[in-house]
């Protein structure tokens, strides 16, 4: 074998709740996950030697600036890995957008980079590896729908198997996960989510109870930032979400919708103000490997 496609997808927060400071600089934080059918097409290519990085993206960093070039990096390093890879992106999930796009990328590398060199690593001592480089990246790894604590790695699955449909609009600019938890004052927080409502909500499929039990302790701080976010939810309810929530630190904020064709009326509307609205469903997994490779 010497190359490997991997489907590396995004994910939306149902709820996020920031517990503590921890002194490492991190928060501790209660958070529940979901997959969803947005995803990077990574194509790993075994090389002679060196870690080469492209995208479909012109101002992605192609070095060690690049998650995803980290985790090859660390992949060689750890097994002392003498030969290169080629990483190509192609990008589909938003940049800057709380998606946790570039944590997809990531666990796309390490779980492809397992397979192609055969290191027959078990999920633990990926997710392990993956801790290392980024707090989201044990949970891209797995995917689905998973209750989140520590810094974001300590997961327990939930069961869910319904397919909910979102629209997911990221707006013409970006946030600093760093500034918005800078910024926010745990003393001040007003209404917490309260997951193990949320828990019995997915595990019996009751839509409107998920949706009316959305809420990230973040928002507050990035909508003080970008009061446009605000008006964004509005028009999600408008134009028929059950429910709207702003994903991770933002700036992308979705909408919960009852089926397919309600999401794809409401985005028809919303395609014409703004740039990116997609159109996507919960996934199961958080990603795809195949040998054969992905038509796009």
């Amino acid at each position: 074998m010497s190359s490997i496609s991997i489907k590396a997808y995004a994910k939306v927060n149902l709820t996020l709740d920031v517990v503590s400071r921890r002194p490492d600089g991190y928060h501790n934080v209660e958070m529940i996950m979901q997959s969803v059918d947005l995803w990077d097409l990574i194509t790993l290519k075994e090389i002679h030697d060196g870690i080469e990085l492209d995208s479909n993206i012109p101002g992605l960093p192609r070095d060690e600036g690049n998650i995803a070039w980290r985790a090859a990096q660390l992949i060689k390093t750890e097994f002392n890995i003498q030969k290169g890879v080629h990483i190509s992106i192609c990008k589909n999930i938003p940049i800057e957008a709380g998606l946790a796009g570039g944590s997809a990328d990531c666990a796309a590398v390490l779980s492809g980079l397992n397979k192609l060199w055969n290191l027959g690593l078990d999920i633990n001592s990926l997710q392990a590896l993956g801790k290392r480089l980024g707090a989201d990246v044990p949970f891209c790894l797995v995917g689905g729908t998973a209750l989140a604590e520590g810094i974001g790695d300590i997961l327990t699955p939930i069961a869910f198997k319904e397919e909910i449909w979102l629209i997911v609009i990221k707006p013409d600019f970006g946030v600093s996960t760093k500034e918005v938890y800078s910024r926010l004052r745990l003393e001040a927080i007003g209404k917490r989510p309260d997951n193990q409502r949320m828990i019995k909500c997915l595990e019996s499929g009751d839509i409107h109870g998920i949706s009316s039990n959305l809420v990230n302790v973040l928002e507050e701080v990035t909508i003080s930032m970008h009061p446009q976010l605000y008006k964004l939810k509005e028009e999600l309810i408008d134009y028929g979400a059950l429910g709207t929530l702003m994903s991770g630190s933002g700036p992308s904020v979705y909408g919960i919708f009852p089926g397919k064709e309600a999401a794809k009326k409401a985005a028809q509307s919303l395609n014409d103000k703004y740039d990116q609205v997609l159109v996507t469903k919960t996934v199961p997994k958080g990603i795809t490997l195949s040998t054969a490779g992905f038509s796009l």
